[in-house]
């Protein structure tokens, strides 16, 4: 397992209920940093989150390096949580990711279905953007 991966299963692991886990959450969302206002338009909003999910992404060094901001308060956590986990790795890195931390964590099965299908939808995105910017290297273009 990845060791990212593993010290966030930990870190929630740790957690006695899962009340204490979303608290957590929250915190981790109240910790973002700010999103840049620019970055804050449609193009970079998540299509199937209930909340408004914005991420946006951008490849430096060759590694990509991502933002992100949500207008509710357990998402945003989540929305940290998956920059932890996805920012500022190579695109081949996060191709490989193995999504099962979600289970691990508890996380999918303690979500609304609306909240999990927002959490798939995130990750599929950044997913998609590693594949964009992997090709982008592969042509020559970065």
């Amino acid at each position: 397992m990845d060791n990212r991966i593993k010290t966030i299963v930990e870190e929630f692991q740790s957690f006695s209920d899962w009340e204490e886990r979303y608290k957590h959450l929250i915190a981790m969302g109240k910790e973002l940093a700010p999103m840049a206002d620019e970055h804050h338009i449609e193009a970079n909003k998540v299509k199937g989150c209930q909340s408004q999910v914005w991420l946006f992404a951008e490849l430096k060094d060759g590694k990509i390096h991502y933002s992100g901001d949500s207008d509710a308060a357990i998402v945003k956590g989540i929305v940290a949580l998956l920059l932890k986990i996805y920012s500022d790795r190579d695109p081949d890195e996060i191709l490989k990711i193995d999504q099962n931390f979600v289970e691990e964590i508890g996380l999918k099965q303690h979500l609304s279905m609306s909240r999990a299908n927002g959490l798939s939808a995130m990750m599929k995105q950044m997913q998609m953007y590693a594949v964009a910017f992997k090709t982008k290297i592969q042509m020559g273009l970065s």
